[in-house]
């Protein structure tokens, strides 16, 4: 008889993912990269940029984030994803609006807005290198390559980011590839093409703090700590505490979180 498991769609500025709740740890043990390939494909599955599995909780979070790629691989992670698992854990009561939880990185705290918006704390960070042509590079949770440039919105971000992620220097373990563009004090936009699932996304989470933290960063301007961001499929907020030139703490993403629909696929 074929088993199946219930699933939630979501997403966060378009960065869409399956959620599935396996807090009683029943369908991470059975579900395969092949299998999850398929759910996230467009075409043969639910479609997705992720699966995201929330599990039971330890050491006093209310809950851990599992995330997988489109590709089937489980990964570092996804801040929309962050978001995005927040929302549906307050809609299956697991908290009440308020949470910490685990992610891979460690921990985090998540909070839905009374305008509906899902906020999270994001990883800090210690550490910009500078490499190529001006282009820098910063972990925000994911490894994040920064390339600025003009009319990003004329650009191949699919081309220009899989020679960049398959480049010698990246290619064993891949980089996000984010093209950024100045619009004015506090203010970029961003695309974002995404290892895993090897394509541009409509809004990549790390890669839009990623950005906005290389944007200070570069602008030398230490008061700018709030950033408005344009992504793809949306617009996010970064806010942060700047307490030397490469140090960035409290590190928070804001924006939308979305129950798209619901269903029940067959499952491995």
């Amino acid at each position: 008889m074929t088993e199946y498991i219930p699933f939630f769609k979501y997403h966060g500025a378009g960065n869409d993912f399956i959620m599935i709740d396996d807090r009683h740890g029943i369908w991470d043990r059975k579900m395969t990269g092949a299998w999850i390939a398929n759910a996230c494909h467009r075409r043969f599955g639910i479609g997705a940029d992720g699966l995201i599995l929330l599990q039971k909780g330890t050491d006093g979070a209310d809950f851990f984030m599992k995330y997988y790629n489109s590709d089937g691989r489980t990964s570092t992670f996804c801040g929309n994803g962050g978001r995005c698992i927040v929302a549906f854990a307050a809609a299956l009561q697991v908290h009440m609006g308020n949470c910490r939880f685990l992610g891979t990185d460690g921990w985090h705290e998540g909070e839905v807005l009374e305008d509906g918006m899902v906020r999270i704390s994001m990883t800090d960070v210690h550490q910009i290198l500078l490499t190529g042509e001006d282009a820098l590079i910063l972990n925000t949770g994911s490894p994040h390559y920064i390339t600025f440039r003009d009319q990003i919105s004329e650009l191949d971000v699919f081309t220009e980011g899989r020679s960049i992620r398959n480049s010698p220097s990246f290619q064993k373990e891949g980089i996000n590839v984010n093209f950024v563009e100045h619009n004015g004090p506090g203010e970029i936009s961003v695309r974002t093409y995404e290892r895993g699932v090897e394509d541009e996304t409509f809004a990549c989470g790390t890669g839009v703090v990623a950005s906005a933290i290389a944007s200070a960063y570069a602008s030398g301007n230490n008061d700018l700590s709030s950033w408005t961001v344009h992504a793809k499929g949306g617009d996010l907020r970064v806010d942060f505490l700047r307490s030397g030139k490469q140090d960035f703490t409290k590190v928070h993403l804001t924006g939308p979180a979305v129950e798209v629909f619901r269903g029940e696929i067959p499952g491995p």
